[in-house]
């Protein structure tokens, strides 16, 4: 199993980073990408990726929560810190309009900005869509067949998520498809091509059921694989097989 989305650098794992890190491994995770959101995260989860080779990879980029009427500067800094560090992907990167739209505009700038980031240094962009999805669809067809990446902890419906599968990104799921009333997300799971299907934590956030609620971790990632593993009705190994593969190639990471 591969957590293609995690936060584990965070303040919540503190205290038991390390143990954090070894409940995955026993856990039968094999790799975690570690998502960069701002200045500071990106170079917390590349310092980290070094630390653990072969088992942890980074990515860096500007949340839209991070975005602000200095963005052009940060941008600026993204494409330096790109140029003088190893990343996996750009991102997360995407638009979030759920608690403040004082940006809106300069979010959407942004990330097109970013998309054509990943697009010149041949990157998969990681996408962060919250309450926001139109108008993310409505930015990334401008790119169709020049942008790789993945609708990440992907919350819309079938409809939609076939719509970005035909533009060629991945869908992501996590926690909330163990949800009990997590309909939508169940129907994702269910009838995506499995060929465009991944997963994720987004540790320490979105723990699966019966963690909800509590501070998630790469070592849940089994329970996401075993609910999708049952709506689908088809083998564990070789689901995870099927996703592994989908990981490794859209993020260029060595088996």
């Amino acid at each position: 199993m591969i957590d293609s989305h995690s936060h584990i650098y965070d303040d919540a794992f503190k205290e038991d980073y390390f143990e954090t890190i070894n409940r995955a491994k026993i856990a039968g995770v094999k790799k975690i990408i570690l998502v960069g959101f701002s200045e500071d995260t990106n170079l917390i989860s590349y310092n980290e990726m070094l630390k653990h080779q072969g088992f942890l990879y980074s990515t860096c980029g500007i949340h839209p929560s991070e975005v602000d009427e200095n963005y052009k500067n940060k941008l600026i800094n993204l494409e330096k810190f790109i140029h003088e560090h190893k990343t996996y992907a750009i991102g997360e990167c995407g638009l979030d309009y759920h608690y403040d739209i004082t940006y809106k505009e300069e979010q959407k700038l942004c990330f097109i900005e970013q998309i054509k980031l990943a697009i010149k240094h041949d990157l998969p962009i990681i996408v962060h869509s919250r309450d926001a999805i139109n108008d993310t669809y409505e930015i990334l067809k401008e790119f169709k067949g020049q942008v790789r990446g993945v609708m990440h902890c992907f919350s819309s419906s079938y409809e939609m998520a076939l719509k970005f599968i035909e533009l060629g990104l991945y869908i992501s799921l996590g926690g909330p498809v163990t949800f009990k009333n997590a309909k939508e997300p169940k129907r994702v799971a269910t009838l995506i091509p499995i060929e465009s299907l991944l997963i994720e934590t987004d540790s320490p956030y979105l723990a699966p059921t019966p963690y909800r609620g509590k501070r998630n971790e790469s070592s849940y990632l089994p329970l996401i694989l075993e609910e999708i593993g049952k709506l689908r009705n088809i083998d564990i190994k070789e689901l995870e097989t099927i996703i592994d593969n989908n990981t490794l190639k859209l993020f260029k990471l060595e088996d």
